[in-house]
């Protein structure tokens, strides 16, 4: 196995890429069915669960704290994520309407808004040397966040096409926000123990997003929306999302400067301000869009998780040479400071700190 990740990594592949796409092409093949079907929700509804109790559980309150006095840093995060992509949604669907189709444009529109990642913005944070601190607090802050705003952006973006009611927001809290606040509240008796295996934390979590994944898929193979998927079209969607994707970076980047930002919060946010949510995304759609073609508008998300996820390394790799520190084999991780951060073990390094509590 190390073999063939090195392998990948010299050619440039990242392997959960590669997971995601065999994951594709296994729902392509073998999609669930019936019985299997309804039992694979189940079973999804409960891996998404579980992947926020693990975000509470490793992110230290008293970090948070202290992150969160680095205001500026955290706003203009916020802003990127919920009013600049929101933005350049509405201005992309426009466009996008007429070559994509309807659905596929909502599709668009509804990647805008979801919040920021957590793992890739904190591991890119941290092989570009950026404020690593920073990078868990204001990933972890637009996750949270994103739990009430997407919805609200969604209802008042997309219209008709979203279900918002008392049933669908009592499903996102239940299966989003109250994980995490359990994960918090118990986090003194489990952090020491997630801290002690974090391989299998990490497999727990990417193979949560798989399920998901392979779940989507599936649904939409059984209700045949890909058929109406012609090359052209899926070749057109990729263009947008990689413009998307460009426009973020290009925008967070320039934003950083003339803001005043050092170059480790820089970092933090282009990384964690150009990012969105494949974790967050795929059970928000499942509630916000029931009844509809879900495997069809979480189609753009998919293709923008790669995009950035390629992106992002291949641009964190050149910011931590910059710096000459780094990753050997370009392999992505993240630091003790990081790992601090969630597990509570300690405070991470003082010039760390130093950036976070301005």
């Amino acid at each position: 196995m190390t073999a063939f990740r090195a392998v990948l990594a010299r050619f440039g592949v990242d392997p959960y890429i590669l997971a995601i796409l065999t994951t594709v092409g296994v729902a392509a093949l073998l999609p669930a069915r019936g019985g299997v079907a309804d039992g694979l929700s189940g079973v999804t509804t409960a891996a998404i669960a579980l992947l926020f109790f693990l975000y509470g559980a490793r992110l230290s309150p008293r970090a948070a704290l202290d992150g969160a006095r680095h205001w500026r840093l955290h706003l203009t995060i916020m802003a990127s994520t919920f009013v600049l992509f929101p933005a350049l949604g509405l201005a992309a669907r426009a466009i996008s309407t007429p070559v994509l189709g309807p659905e596929l444009a909502k599709g668009v529109l509804f990647l805008c808004l979801l919040p920021s990642t957590v793992q890739s913005s904190i591991a890119f944070t941290s092989l570009a040397r950026g404020n690593i601190a920073g990078a868990v607090c204001a990933a972890s802050f637009s996750s949270l966040l994103g739990i009430a705003v997407t919805p609200v952006l969604a209802s008042a973006l997309l219209g008709g096409s979203v279900r918002i009611d008392a049933g669908s927001a009592v499903t996102l809290v239940l299966q989003l926000l109250l994980p995490f606040l359990l994960g918090q509240a118990t986090r003194r008796w489990t952090s020491g123990w997630l801290a002690a295996h974090k391989p299998a934390v990490t497999m727990v979590d990417r193979g949560s997003i798989l399920l998901v994944v392979y779940a989507a898929f599936s649904e939409g193979m059984v209700a045949g929306v890909w058929h109406s998927l012609s090359p052209w079209r899926l070749l057109a969607l990729l263009a947008l999302c990689a413009a998307l994707l460009a426009a973020a970076l290009g925008v967070t980047g320039v934003a950083g400067a003339r803001l005043g930002f050092d170059r480790a919060d820089r970092i933090t946010i282009v990384f964690c301000g150009s990012k969105k949510s494949l974790a967050s995304g795929l059970p928000m759609a499942a509630v916000l869009f029931a009844g509809k073609d879900v495997g069809l508008m979480v189609l753009p998300l998919m293709l923008f998780h790669q995009i950035q996820l390629m992106t992002c390394t291949a641009l964190a790799r050149r910011w931590g040479r910059r710096s000459g520190h780094d990753q050997p084999g370009g392999v992505v991780h993240r630091d003790a400071a990081a790992d601090r951060m969630h597990s509570g073990g300690g405070d991470p390094t003082a010039p760390q700190n130093a950036r976070v509590a301005r």
